[in-house]
């Protein structure tokens, strides 16, 4: 740290019964009174340096004519503490003082209070006012240490160094210190006791050895400017990013990250202060996309949840969290909500990142059906031997992009996790299940298996939203085993099983095409598939029908009834077998 010897004489200043005086043949012939300390001191050579009190000595003689008590200047206002103004005084009597980073801005602060400016400095030496200004200019503001301490110090006297553009100054010296390489007077750049230990051993190597990455010796700035307060803090690093050196926004992130792991607490530990600071750190997220971990942004979002931010402010975590949603996880998903839906978790905002990263890393890929074209049941869907081959395929090669997939798959994840809140709606889920374009879902097992723990939790939703929420399946993609498990399912609408027992029917075709197996067999598969298929189509063309439509429907619902067997269990029972028979001969 560097500092500024002024004066030469000793001192001589002593306190008596807390009284402090000056040594000298002469007699006092001036009493100030800074705060609760009083001093005795020599109009001399406090006047010819202090605007001030020259002024407060002239006022106070015309009002003293006639009275032969000496009074005492009260300088009321006096900002800083005494150690301030003694040092000032001191330099009037030509006393050695020491200034540094530490005491230059009270200093600074109590001589432009004092009026020690050149209008009142007589001779050719600078007053104090130039001198501070001097040393601050061509000692402080070119060290990133000193610049670091001295901004720390104005918050002592905020408004005085405003007023100053001491603020400023250090704030500027800052930003531009932060962009130096190893070799551009780094020893003086990375001068700084405010580290962690650990932190400063690891630069004490690289100052030694004169090795280490530029990324690792350009990172101990985030852990310096942590130290700061909020205001500060945001002003420093709005600084940083709107200066003219280029600045990597990782490291800006990095340092956004450190300063919230220091200043945010947990969610149990939350201060009122709490808000502002996630707010100011939201705001100072750089725009680049993986500036910062998406892991971290899902976080600050967590918090801001549990906190009740702005709403601006949580879109605003979720576009940028969105951009990256293939590097979250399914845990760091689960974002607490907390309002009095009762929902455990704040589906909406991820249904939003899906929706970006749809936007951002495919525009043109269309998504999942909608509910219109989903009025139709798939079971009436014809599905020929060549679909039914060509879905078999996909579910080991895909033409989708890999990181769609991925996404897919977290969303699936997802929903098995939500589907135990016992307060989810159907139509949550489904409309988060429906923003994965089809073609990103290779696989429908891990939506089968969502569908699957919600209908086990949500016992008692009707039948007309169990159909709903299983109209997202498509059976077509499920694997063999999936399938096995599905068609078990008593859970299952009546023409979900259908369907997948005609898949698994078509399956079986296409392999004893294939394998050459008897064609008795294949039909007897056909002819039961048949007959529990028209069972299907007609309970859902039933359903579907108006109030007063029974009547209308009559033969047709005869026809049903004729062809559906008495056992309908056991019938599917025996038609699952007899595929997984076809299936083991093949």
């Amino acid at each position: 740290m560097k500092f500024m010897e002024l004066g030469f004489r000793p001192d001589t200043f002593y306190t008596v019964e807390s009284v402090r005086s000056v040594s000298s043949d002469l007699l006092n012939d001036l009493i100030i009174q800074v705060k609760s300390t009083k001093y005795l001191l020599h109009k001399f050579p406090m006047l010819s340096k202090c605007l001030r009190l020259k002024n407060l000595v002239s006022s106070q003689s015309l009002e003293t004519e006639t009275s032969q008590d000496q009074q005492v200047i009260q300088l009321v206002d006096f900002p800083g503490e005494t150690e301030a103004f003694e040092l000032c005084a001191k330099f009037c009597y030509g006393i050695t003082i020491t200034l540094c980073a530490h005491n230059v801005v009270a200093v600074r602060c109590a001589a432009e209070y004092l009026g020690m400016t050149e209008e009142v400095e007589l001779g050719e030496t600078e007053n104090l006012v130039q001198r501070l200004e001097l040393f601050l200019t061509s000692c402080v503001f070119k060290s990133w240490r000193d610049s670091f301490v001295t901004l720390q110090t104005t918050k002592v006297l905020p408004l005085w160094s405003e007023d100053l553009g001491i603020t400023n100054r250090c704030i500027e010296a800052i930003a531009n210190g932060v962009n130096v390489s190893p070799g551009e007077d780094f020893s003086t750049q990375l001068e700084t006791g405010l580290l962690r230990n650990q932190s400063r051993r690891r630069r004490d190597e690289i100052l030694c050895n004169g090795g280490g990455s530029k990324v690792e010796s350009l990172r101990w700035w985030g852990e310096d400017l942590a130290e700061l307060g909020l205001d500060l803090y945001r002003r420093t690093m709005v600084a940083i990013k709107s200066s003219n050196r280029k600045i990597s926004p990782r490291l800006i992130g990095n340092a956004l990250r450190i300063y919230a792991s220091k200043w945010l607490p947990s969610i149990e530990e939350r201060s009122a202060d709490s808000n502002l600071v996630l707010e100011s750190v939201i705001s100072l997220l750089p725009e680049e996309k993986s500036s910062v971990p998406c892991s971290f942004l899902l976080q600050l979002l967590k918090m801001a949840n549990i906190m009740n931010v702005s709403h601006s402010s949580k879109m605003e975590l979720a576009i940028k969290a969105g951009n990256q949603l293939d590097k979250a996880t399914v845990s760091e998903l689960l974002i607490p909500l907390s309002d009095k839906s009762g929902m455990l978790y704040d589906v909406d905002v991820v249904a939003i990142m899906v929706k970006q990263f749809l936007s951002h890393i495919s525009p043109e890929i269309r998504p999942t059906r909608t509910r219109t074209e989903h009025s139709r049941s798939r079971s009436e869907e014809n599905i020929n031997l060549e679909e039914i081959q060509e879905i078999r395929g996909s579910l080991s090669t895909s033409s989708s992009p890999p990181l769609l997939s991925k996404v897919a798959k977290l969303v699936d994840s997802y929903l098995q996790e939500i589907a135990r809140d016992v307060n989810l709606t159907v139509s949550k889920f489904v409309e988060l299940a429906e923003s994965i374009p089809d073609v990103s879902r290779i696989c429908h097992d891990d939506l089968y298996k969502a569908i699957d723990i919600y209908l086990q939790v949500h016992e008692k939703i009707e039948k007309c939203e169990r159909k709903r929420l299983c109209r997202i399946l498509d059976c077509k993609k499920l694997s063999v085993e999936a399938s096995k498990k599905a068609a078990q399912n008593e859970l299952l609408p009546l023409r979900v099983i259908v369907q997948i027992l005609f898949v698994e029917q078509a399956r079986a075709t296409i392999a004893a095409t294939t394998n050459n197996i008897t064609t008795n067999e294949t039909s007897v598969l056909r002819r039961s598939f048949t007959t529990r298929r028209e069972e299907g189509i007609e309970e859902e063309r039933d359903e579907t029908k108006p109030s007063g439509g029974f009547l209308q429907s009559t033969p047709s619902r005869f026809m049903a009834l004729c062809a559906i067997p008495r056992q309908p269990k056991k019938m599917l029972c025996k038609l699952l077998s007899i595929s997984r028979s076809l299936s083991q001969r093949i």
